[in-house]
């Protein structure tokens, strides 16, 4: 009976090795630290449920773009603001940019030259008429926490939707300013995909897609002058980044119930 017992023990310590290693390698195959951390299967079973197929998009031959966000919107660390991303996206796409940023801002932070998205976005023109809207960021939001964030988003996007009620929105999640990319920034990236998702608007993600890499950081990010903020290079570089992703939403196909698939940058 002893010996019985010992051929059980190490049948079942076998078991617990592989079962680890199976574990491990799972974890190792997987896990990559820039995109946003698997939640619990539940709650992203009910994101999936409740998303919605997004409208195709279709822009005019030269089309008015309002770009709305923070630093990055701003155009901060470029030779001249007016050489950052949003700027430069107009000649990309053969139309026109209007510009909105303001440093600092995000949907709970107020900005260093203006408030919070939402109070900017109940402050914006009607008038304007864009063909489309970009609303882009905001990282400046990560180090605040969750408490109140959805809110604060889904308030200023509903804002936005009644302010430009016969554009689509397009929202571009922020990009990581540092590697590997935070744990804030990447739930601010998962947090504003799902709600996008709910809405069936187009959702971009710099994090997923890995716009900034290790391997060319340091030529799109300014660390020393421009405070990690895209260099002039580095705003062309996401200028031509958000250009092609616009172009994929444009050439996405339409689903069977008038939808369109998947989101840009796969």
């Amino acid at each position: 009976m002893g010996s019985g017992r010992v051929r059980r023990a190490g049948r079942a310590a076998a078991l617990i090795a592989i079962v680890a290693a199976v574990a491990c390698g799972v974890l190792l195959g997987v896990w990559r630290p820039w995109v946003p951390a698997v939640g619990d299967s539940s709650v992203l079973a009910s994101e999936e449920s409740a998303a919605i197929a997004p409208t195709p998009l279709v822009l005019p031959e030269h089309p008015r773009v309002l770009v709305f966000g923070d630093s990055w919107t701003y155009g901060s660390a470029a030779s001249e603001p007016t050489l950052g991303y949003a700027y430069v996206l107009a000649d990309l796409i053969d139309g026109e940019t209007i510009v909105d940023g303001v440093r600092g801002s995000g949907y709970l932070k107020p900005g260093i030259d203006g408030p919070d998205f939402g109070d900017r976005i109940a402050a914006l023109d009607p008038e304007l008429d864009p063909d489309l809207v970009i609303i882009q960021g905001s990282i400046n939001d990560h180090k605040l926490g969750s408490v109140g964030y959805r809110d604060a988003v889904t308030s200023a996007w509903d804002a936005l939707a009644a302010t430009y009620p016969d554009a689509p929105i397009v929202v571009l999640g922020p990009a990581p300013h540092v590697l590997p990319v935070g744990a804030g920034t990447i739930r601010i990236d998962h947090d504003l995909e799902a709600i996008a998702a709910a809405r069936g608007w187009w959702y971009i993600s710099p994090v997923q897609d890995e716009w900034i890499t290790e391997q060319n950081y340091l030529d799109v990010i300014d660390v020393e002058v421009g405070k990690r903020h895209p260099s002039t290079a580095g705003h062309r570089y996401l200028a031509e980044k958000v250009a092609a992703a616009l172009a994929d939403i444009e050439a996405a196909p339409v689903t069977e119930a008038g939808g369109a698939e998947s989101t840009p940058g796969q």
